[in-house]
Order: C-alpha cells, then structure tokens, then sequence
C-alpha cells in the first residue's frame, strides 16, 4: 500500500477546492440555485389583497379584523439534503486518458459539493463497492465538502466488487426526507433496476456515468493484456483487428441504449461523462436544462 503524507492529501484537496470553487464561482453560483427547487413553502407574510390575487390565499381571519382583504404569502423553503452516491468498486481505479476514473469522480463531486455549500444546502456521502463502504450523513459546511472530497480520493475500498442494488437499497431506508441524490458509478452491473427505480420515485435522482474512452471504444494498440479490476480475470485481445473494434463499439452502443432507456423509464436525469472530456462543460449544459425545466 503507498503510504501518502497528511502534508501532500491536504495540498491536493486543497488544489481541487481552488479549481472547482472557482467553477461554482465563475459559472454554477446561479445555475445550481435555478435548477433545484426547495422542499416546500412555509409562511412569510401578510399583505393587502390586490387585484389580479388569487382569492384562495385570502386570509380570512386577519381580514375580518382588519376589515379589508388580506392574503398570505408564501416563500419556498430552500435547503436541500444533496446526497452523493459513490461507486467507489476496483473498476474506478482505471483510467488510460488524463485521469483515473475516481479522481474525474472526485472533481465533479467536489463542484456540486461547493455548489451546495455555497446555496446553504447540506451535503451527505453513501460510497459502495459490493458492500457499503462510507456513510457520511448530511450536514451544512466547507468542512463537510472536504471531508466527502478526502473520502472519495483517499478512501481504501474493502470491497472489489460492485452492488448498485445494495447502494440503492440503503439509500432508500436511511434517507427520510425528499432529497436531491447524485448517483455516480460506471454502471457496471445488473440486477439494479427494481431498487433504482424505487429511489427515484422517493428522491430527485440524477445518474452520472464515468466513463473512459477505452470503454466506450476500443483502441487500436495490437494486443491487449486486460484485467477487469473487480474480478481480477485476466484477458488477451487483438485490438488490431477491424472486426474486434466494431463488434466492441456495437456491443457497447447496445448497452448505453438500453441503459438511457432504463433511467428514462425511472424519470430520473441522466449525464454521460467521458473521462477526457471537460465534465464542467457536461454540468453546465444539465444545470441549463433543468433549470429551463423549472421555469416551464
């Protein structure tokens, strides 16, 4: 196991802290805000009743003593629990373009993790392999940003395996209230779908695949020696051959069909991000979406 100092993981989550936060800064403080809604309205006011009012929010007893119409007026409460549901399984520890997977991870977390600081909103962390890994409750704070930052990046998994059925399943009995869910993995697996679905008709579930470019297609680097990082089954391809790619591409093609499809029928969001490409430019065009969404 490499042994790395408290010196050195404190500058480096210190150094993707400046980077994201000047991304929240510079383009997410009002997109992040527009694209969530509060969980309610509470009571904020009384005022008088003016023409082009709906007469439902006539608050008939202030009214009736004051002897003019009265309406209430309500304000959408604001404070969100935004849980990040990790995949945290040995196939995040691959990556063959700028970064691993974990560490693409790791950044786009830490920007919807200072988004929600920044809008007062509380921030929790499931992490999963085939077991749970970490569990962070929600709580407000630079701190609590930070600390599922650390996590995410420093954190030695138990497990190798992945169980997104087993992450959604304990999403859904420790999560009470109605919360915006960030469910971040590969989507390596099988078997998920019941589960899924049932947190997505509970909660605000965005899915977010990471993905490297080898992944979605095959290179052209003759013969391969592959390990898959969760079972450790080792694999000799031709990545030379024409006819490999293609039927690689095809097969993969088939898989991201299906499983658009399958988040589609749970009606929850989902992004697509490809490990050499800007993620920031990825959130900004779902930030806009939903936020035009919102306004309809």
């Amino acid at each position: 196991m490499h042994l790395v100092s408290t010196a050195d993981i404190l500058k480096r989550i210190r150094r993707i802290e400046i980077m994201t936060r000047n991304v929240v800064n510079e383009i997410f403080a009002g997109e992040y805000h527009s694209s969530f809604r509060g969980q309610g309205l509470e009571f904020s006011e009384v005022r008088e009743y003016q023409a082009g009012d709906n007469y439902r929010d006539i608050d008939w007893n202030v009214s009736a003593r004051l002897g003019f119409p009265y309406i209430k007026k309500y304000r959408e409460t604001r404070e969100l629990s935004v849980v990040f549901i990790v995949d945290i399984s040995g196939s995040q520890f691959f990556g063959t373009q700028t970064a691993l997977k974990k560490e693409r991870i790791a950044e786009i977390v830490a920007t919807l993790a200072f988004s929600a600081v920044a809008n007062g909103d509380r921030c929790a962390l499931i992490m999963y392999s085939d077991r749970l890994e970490k569990f962070l409750p929600a709580r407000k704070g630079r701190n609590r940003a930070l600390e599922i930052l650390r996590e995410i990046l420093y954190h030695e998994p138990l497990g190798k395996g992945s169980s997104l059925k087993g992450a959604c399943e304990y999403a859904g009995k420790i999560l009470k209230k109605r919360s915006v869910v960030f469910l971040i993995s590969d989507f390596i697996d099988s078997g998920y779908e019941k589960a899924m679905g049932i947190l997505a008709r509970k909660h605000d579930l965005i899915a977010m695949q990471v993905l490297d470019e080898s992944e979605l297609e095959l290179p052209r680097a003759g013969v391969l020696r592959l390990q898959d990082p969760e079972t450790g089954r080792i694999q000799y391809v031709n990545s030379g051959s024409e006819t490999l790619r293609n039927a690689y591409r095809a097969k993969v093609e088939l898989q991201q069909k299906a499983l658009a499809e399958n988040l589609k029928a749970m009606t929850c969001d989902y992004l697509l991000f490809r490990n050499s490409e800007s993620y920031v430019k990825t959130l900004r065009r779902f930030f806009l979406a939903r936020s035009r969404r919102s306004q309809r």
